[in-house]
């Protein structure tokens, strides 16, 4: 597939090497592969159409047309953009635990739950609990506000206890009564803003933070992370800044990614993060020995910041969105900020016909101070 695309003009992404994409004077087309699925879009209907007869002639191809099915992700066209959902798979999650017609509940997570390895009973079904598990994970392409909950949920996997069996089934029933729930992709700006956070020495078994970013690309959420820390922090600033390295890290990879593909990004990329001592930290040019430890992070985000790539801004821990990805919330918080992600019923947008963007971003953007 690969030098059959080479030969028709294609040029292969060195950020994400699936990624292949075409452009002349007059002509844009992005060929995306995963295995034998293959999703193609441009500016050209006529020249999409040729693409397709072209590699008809050397693979056997079925043309589906107009996008519904990606890899188990369900496509939807709105007044307003594109809804992105995985319902079907969900509902297939759900009659295989038996949890179809379970009570729903509003909240992925008890917000005051301390989960641990220790405390419970081995009485699990170890394969069941993995596979259940497994797919939630793969749930989380389209439903962010998971994150949190399932990545908790995966750190138990090798030795699964009842207790943590009862937060997976929390999970399924908050999903039972949202299966049309999905991230909504809207026509935007060119303008790349990020949010960090962290929940510093928050596992009761290691104390080790659990730290949590999302990316935006104009209005729409694009990439996201809740992830437990591989070391032990010595301080929320110090947890908060590897955070925020890894969010830079990221920002950059996307960059290189559209820079590739001819959208340049002129302005700086916004950061917004909820601790005043990680800014001063990236600020400042001394070094002393209580960062030592954490100076190669140190160093990567300060030359982002001196080289203008990085704007990095503060925002109250209220209007801090990546904190749904580092700690489990209340209901009023967890609908607030899945609002904010731009998570979604599809029966929203069908439903209210005469919605516009305008009303959208103000759902997303309510109460926001930035």
């Amino acid at each position: 597939m690969r030098s059959t695309l080479f030969d028709l003009g294609f040029n292969q992404s060195k950020a994400d090497h699936s990624f292949f994409f075409l452009k002349t004077k007059s002509v844009t087309i992005y060929l995306l592969v995963y295995v034998d699925d293959m999703l193609i879009t441009g500016n050209s209907s006529s020249a999409i159409s040729q693409i397709i007869a072209q590699l008809n002639e050397k693979f056997s191809l079925k043309d589906l047309g107009e996008v519904k099915h990606f890899l188990g992700i369900e496509v939807s066209k709105t007044s307003l953009g594109l809804h992105l959902s995985q319902g079907a798979y969900i509902t297939q999650l759900l009659d295989k635990v038996k949890m179809a017609d379970v009570k729903p509940h509003p909240t992925p997570m008890v917000s005051d739950l301390k989960l641990s390895k220790f405390e419970g009973e081995p009485t699990v079904d170890g394969k069941l609990y993995r596979s259940v598990v497994g797919a939630l994970q793969y749930v989380t392409i389209t439903r962010p506000e998971l994150s949190f909950s399932v990545n908790k949920v995966s750190q138990y996997m090798p030795c699964p206890l009842d207790s943590h069996w009862k937060a997976v089934k929390r999970i399924l029933r908050y999903l039972s009564g949202s299966t049309d729930y999905g991230l909504h992709i809207t026509p935007s700006n060119f303008h790349i803003s990020g949010f960090s956070d962290s929940d510093w020495a928050s596992d009761i078994d290691d104390r080790r933070s659990t730290m949590g970013y999302c990316v935006y690309f104009g209005d729409n959420l694009i990439s996201w992370c809740a992830k437990k820390q591989k070391v032990v922090s010595g301080s929320s600033t110090e947890a908060e800044y590897r955070s925020l390295a890894h969010l830079v890290s990221e920002i950059t990879w996307i960059t290189s990614l559209l820079t590739e593909i001819d959208i340049p990004i002129k302005t700086s990329r916004v950061v917004w993060v909820d601790n005043l001592s990680t800014i001063a930290l990236a600020s400042n040019s001394v070094l002393h020995s209580r960062t030592k430890h954490n100076e190669l992070d140190i160093h990567f985000v300060r030359d982002k910041v001196s080289a203008k790539e990085i704007d990095l801004r503060h925002v109250p821990s209220l209007d801090q969105v990546a904190d749904i990805f580092t700690k489990p919330l209340s209901l009023q918080f967890c609908t607030r900020l899945r609002n904010k992600l731009g998570v979604f019923p599809l029966a929203s947008f069908e439903l209210r016909g005469s919605v516009n963007l305008a009303t959208l971003k103000s759902i997303k953007d309510e109460d926001m101070t930035h």
